[in-house]
């Protein structure tokens, strides 16, 4: 599933291909329907808009009109969102393009698994809304240290699960949560609540440092990932631990391996990422104080 640093690559692809113009006409060109049904009604009310921006909300694409309502975009496991000549043949599995005003190219939402999903939202309330009904947490470049230890203290879910919960920073999926705790040198399996101050301000800095690295790279394309111009990405070449079980970690030589966690697929490195346990109560009355312990089991 692309992730935030491949949406963020969408998006700037996307950002100079598309502000300033104008959508003529909208149409679905495939009988399936997408995770979230395309309303014909929505063709009208997009048609002649003019495209004022074109940004990102955790792995969602924004793509703001002038008339105030929003295009919201989401990929799914397999989508594309491509700008491309008029010309170009019509790639199977083509679920909606959108004309632009020179009528020499065209907005094309591609999705052969249909995971994926295009909504309309009449205005900044009703997007807005939508977010806030989701839960989705906050973007992993603007994280506050604080929460993000309030929120792993307060969890007893193992790290993985915690770097894919959306609720609690949006974007992070399987690949970059298996390169961020390797970065952080933690164990996916350990307790969210087990790690020490240092430990969780690690990892709040790893994530960020694996995201921008990867944005660098245009992110990764190792199914069907392709940027907003049909360029693929090339940091699938750089990871260090996601899919490499049985290669040799690149900071010791030890072995990557991988095991299940959340629902995911997930590796690691034994050596670099050994698991350790903490004694949890301790822990609480050393960081917190016995009067927040208190509180905490009330």
């Amino acid at each position: 599933m692309p992730e935030l640093p491949e949406v963020e690559t969408v998006v700037r692809d996307l950002r100079p291909r598309l502000r300033g113009r104008r959508l003529a006409h909208v149409r679905q060109t495939s009988r399936h329907t997408l995770r979230t049904r395309w309303l014909p009604s929505w063709n009208a009310v997009v048609a002649g808009q003019r495209i004022d921006g074109v940004t990102r909300r955790g792995k969602w694409i924004l793509v703001t009109l002038a008339n105030g309502a929003f295009l919201v975009f989401h990929l799914g496991m397999t989508g594309q969102l491509t700008v491309v000549p008029v010309a170009t043949p019509l790639a199977e599995h083509t679920h909606l393009i959108f004309d632009l005003d020179d009528g020499t190219q065209q907005l094309r939402f591609r999705d052969i698994r249909r995971f994926g999903s295009v909504r309309f939202y009449p205005n900044q309330q009703a997007l807005e809304d939508f977010f806030a009904a989701a839960h989705l947490g906050p973007e992993p470049f603007d994280v506050p240290a604080q929460y993000w230890r309030d929120c792993l203290h307060g969890s007893r879910r193992c790290l993985k699960a915690v770097l894919l919960d959306q609720r609690v920073v949006a974007g992070v999926g399987n690949i970059y949560a298996d390169e961020s705790l390797f970065e952080a040198r933690l164990h996916p399996a350990r307790r969210a609540c087990d790690l020490e101050k240092t430990e969780a301000d690690r990892l709040r800095r790893a994530v960020a440092k694996v995201l921008r690295r990867a944005i660098a790279r245009r992110g990764a394309s190792i199914r069907n990932y392709v940027g907003g111009s049909g360029l693929r990405g090339k940091y699938q070449n750089e990871f260090r631990v996601y899919g490499r079980t049985g290669a040799p970690c690149p900071r010791c030589g030890t072995a990557v391996e991988s095991l299940r966690l959340a629902g995911r697929s997930t590796h690691f490195c034994p050596m670099c990422q050994k698991h350790q346990t903490t004694d949890h109560t301790d822990k609480s009355k050393k960081q917190f104080g016995s009067k927040k312990l208190l509180r905490l089991r009330s």
